[in-house]
């Protein structure tokens, strides 16, 4: 009998280093934009939704709404994304992606396809499908059964 936990074989620690690969994927496929994968899916979410709120967008991005705000305050400070409150509530803050947010998020988005075909490279295409469905089954997404 084993005397330790079996990471090898836990969801969790393959997830996890699943994760660590695909990051490592982006950040090396992504490198002349100094971008972290959050930072280029808020940019992107912000295309689809400009004008929207920085605790709406946390959630659609899932990521954590406490720490979106210095994420954002790093893209404004690159100029790819403007702040401002909103007319109705200041306590609001509504965002935009720049015109030079849209333009590195347009450039980066050759480099993004790279990275998920470089991360389920070992996959065939069954597998690859497979690995897809799984992973929105995971993460609850509705349209899992598609």
């Amino acid at each position: 009998m084993a005397k330790s936990f079996d990471f090898g074989r836990a969801p969790g620690h393959l997830i996890r280093r699943a994760h660590q690969r695909a990051v490592a994927i982006f950040m090396e496929e992504t490198s002349g934009f100094d971008v972290t994968p959050v930072q280029f899916s808020i940019l992107n979410a912000l295309i689809d939704q400009p004008g929207e709120d920085q605790i709406t967008l946390a959630g659609r991005v899932a990521f954590d709404a406490a720490t979106s705000g210095s994420v954002i305050g790093r893209l404004e400070a690159k100029g790819w994304v403007r702040r401002e409150p909103d007319e109705r509530d200041k306590r609001r803050k509504l965002l935009w992606v720049t015109p030079e947010g849209e333009q590195a998020a347009l450039q980066m988005k050759r480099a993004a396809s790279k990275v998920q075909a470089r991360i389920v490279e070992r996959l065939d295409t069954q597998e690859r499908q497979q690995l897809a469905l799984l992973l929105r089954k995971l993460v609850k997404d509705p349209d899992a059964s598609k």
